[in-house]
């Protein structure tokens, strides 16, 4: 497997990243679909939004909300070993929006895949 990156939305897209996924529910604030160069968009892989909400962004949260979110994600087998597939080819970039780089969705998408 090639390596799997996460990157803000916010930061510029670079010739390195690779495929490029967004794995937030919702379009991230600011940001034209032509300057984000997302290859894809994965809805479903982003937390519910009940879980979105619940975590907030709270780093003392992390730990339950990346065993919920795992749980969410184990409804989304196909899709994880299709990534998983991809990144056999070709470096994958999981595009996240969130401010916290350590406490966010990508990292643990990024955890789930790598041992799929």
């Amino acid at each position: 497997m090639k390596k799997i990156i996460i990157k803000r939305v916010y930061e510029a897209p670079s010739e390195t990243d690779g495929y490029r996924i967004l794995v937030d529910r919702l379009w991230p604030r600011g940001i034209s679909k032509d300057n984000a160069e997302i290859k894809e968009w994965l809805k479903e892989l982003g937390p519910s939004t009940e879980l979105r909400k619940w975590f907030n962004h709270d780093p003392a949260l992390f730990s339950d909300f990346k065993k919920k979110y795992i749980e969410e994600l184990q409804s989304q087998s196909s899709e994880l070993k299709r990534i998983a597939k991809i990144a056999e080819r070709e470096q994958v970039c999981l595009v996240y929006g969130a401010k916290d780089q350590e406490h966010n969705q990508a990292v643990v998408l990024k955890e789930v895949i790598e041992k799929t």
